[in-house]
């Protein structure tokens, strides 16, 4: 069994634990104390792997609830469809865990590719899953229906769908109310969350529509994530009045300070201004999705990307430029990303939770080492575990 004990770190569950020793059996966190004996290990594991992480910060693996990892893109025409992404992205950003929705194109585009690519990922060593749907309505799936999506292919854990926004198929909010309650019997069928991951738009709708679907029934807030919140200045103001009355909301981080976006960092700064608990917010990156801007005739003037070392940049600034104690900020990349998508064994530091381990350095929050269940990716900065076709 492979063995990797990581010593003298100070530990980040993401709450706070103490200077403390962790041992990783397997893929698994097998133990998290004061102090593990070295020579035990090694008694145990000749081969063993040894970190000495004194002074640096040991922390759960990130996860991205929405990165496209087998592309996006397209709105303006073929060639701007974004290719499918290779591991070292992932490592390179400290993101061991994935979920991946369609884009604006659920036809050229398949859910069966998307699936075959999460599994490839999860093959090469992150932990990966993927959305239904994609941004149109009836949603495109697998099966016949989003439920049985969710019910019987493992790695679906929730709908896609996006609202306010151009590209949409603008659904009713009848449409909406019964997507979302197809979802919550899917998850609850399943064992899963059974999240609707809403795909926000700049119409001034905004939130209205989800407030509308939920209003009169007994569906919780939580059971739909509103993505891409930051925006503009206006989507996001409603984004703070909806979290305060008990939604949650997904800011994100590839969307920086130009225009009128609202960069993520400084969002979540102004989310603890307004007294808006961090609980209800995570941070994903819209990795490899395409970053198309429109002028006020809807035509296309300009092309970006999403980037996944986005999120542990916006990590950072959340922590050294908006002065979010760090427990605080790992949990929006952590700790409620994992609640929010009902992974059990993601973004803590306990025993038997999986082996998704990130040491960083102390002043300058820079990535020293990724683990990924239980396998070391990144040693001293340096990617050491890449995918198959990256070794070409």
């Amino acid at each position: 069994m492979n063995l990797i004990l990581i010593k003298n770190g100070e530990i980040y569950s993401p709450e706070y634990l103490g200077k403390s020793d962790l041992l990783i059996a397997g893929d698994s966190i097998f133990s998290v104390e004061s102090s593990i004996s070295e020579e035990a290990v090694k008694s145990i594991a000749p081969h063993a792997i040894f970190i000495d992480a004194r002074g640096a910060l040991v922390v759960p693996g990130f996860i991205d609830s929405h990165v496209h990892f087998n592309g996006a893109g397209g709105e303006g025409g073929p060639q701007f469809r974004t290719p499918p992404l290779q591991l070292s992205s992932f490592i390179r950003a400290g993101i061991t865990t994935a979920a991946a929705p369609l884009g604006t194109d659920g036809i050229s585009r398949s859910l069966r590719e998307l699936l075959a690519k999460a599994h490839s990922l999860e093959n090469e060593g992150i932990s990966t899953f993927i959305y239904s749907g994609a941004y149109g309505m009836p949603s495109v799936t697998i099966t016949e229906n989003v439920m049985s999506d969710i019910v019987l292919i493992d790695k679906v854990i929730g709908v896609k769908v996006a609202l306010s926004d151009h590209r949409s198929s603008h659904p009713t909010v009848e449409e909406l109310r019964r997507l979302i309650s197809d979802a919550r019997i899917g998850g609850m069928l399943a064992g899963k969350a059974g999240i609707v991951e809403a795909h926000m738009g700049s119409e001034d709708w905004g939130l209205g529509i989800i407030e509308e679907a939920l209003s009169g029934t007994q569906i919780p807030k939580s059971q739909i994530l509103p993505t891409h919140v930051n925006r503009n200045e206006k989507l996001y103001a409603q984004t703070l009045n909806y979290c305060s009355n008990g939604g949650v909301a997904d800011l994100t981080t590839s969307m920086g300070s130009g225009g009128h976006t609202v960069k993520a960092s400084e969002g979540i700064g102004r989310a603890v201004a307004n007294q808006v608990p961090l609980s209800h917010l995570t941070m994903s990156t819209d990795g490899n999705g395409s970053m198309p801007e429109f002028n006020a005739a809807g035509e296309l003037v300009k092309m970006g990307i999403g980037e996944p070392l986005s999120l542990f940049a916006e990590f950072r600034d959340t922590v050294l430029e908006e002065h979010i104690p760090m427990g605080e900020a790992l949990s929006l990349v952590t700790k409620n990303v994992a609640v929010r998508l009902k992974l059990t064994k993601k973004g803590r530091l306990v025993p038997g939770a999986d082996g998704d381990v990130l040491i960083i350095s102390p002043d300058t929050l820079t990535l020293e080492y990724v683990i990924g269940k239980g396998i070391l990716m990144m040693k001293e900065r340096s990617v050491i575990k890449k995918g198959i076709f990256e070794e070409v």
